[in-house]
């Protein structure tokens, strides 16, 4: 069983390979899209490279849930995430940092939980 820190080194390497950034700034609190420049693409690489570094399997949509708050799922009212939304979050992603995300839940902030920190989070469950 790897500890958080050897969880957090190969991360942080797989997202040096993935996304072709400088090993320092694949920080804890790093975002995916808006600090280390992921793109939708990414998120496919960055979860067949986590498979195979890991040896694990990642089902679709697990580890980045997808149209969780997309106008039409009922979970977006005036571009802010509802309460509903928020708790289909909190199912959805027990391993992303919900709670400072519904203090302010502005759909344009989803991104935000995408941290390195909460891949690291996500993997460490899965491997112990």
């Amino acid at each position: 069983m790897p500890s958080s820190e050897e969880i957090f080194q190969k991360v942080q390497g797989t997202l040096f390979d993935a996304l072709g950034v400088d090993e320092d700034e694949v920080t804890p609190t790093a975002t995916l899209i808006g600090d280390l420049g992921a793109e939708s693409i990414d998120f496919l690489d960055i979860v067949f490279r986590l498979e195979k570094n890991f040896d694990i399997k990642i089902p679709r949509g697990e580890l980045f849930p997808e149209n969780i708050a997309s106008s039409d799922s009922g979970f977006v009212v005036d571009g802010k995430v509802t309460p509903e939304g928020i708790a289909q979050l909190r199912e959805k992603m027990p391993h992303a940092d919900i709670d400072s995300f519904a203090k302010d839940p502005q759909v344009s902030r989803i991104q935000d939980l995408f941290t390195v920190d909460m891949i690291c989070k996500f993997i460490s469950a899965r491997v112990r």
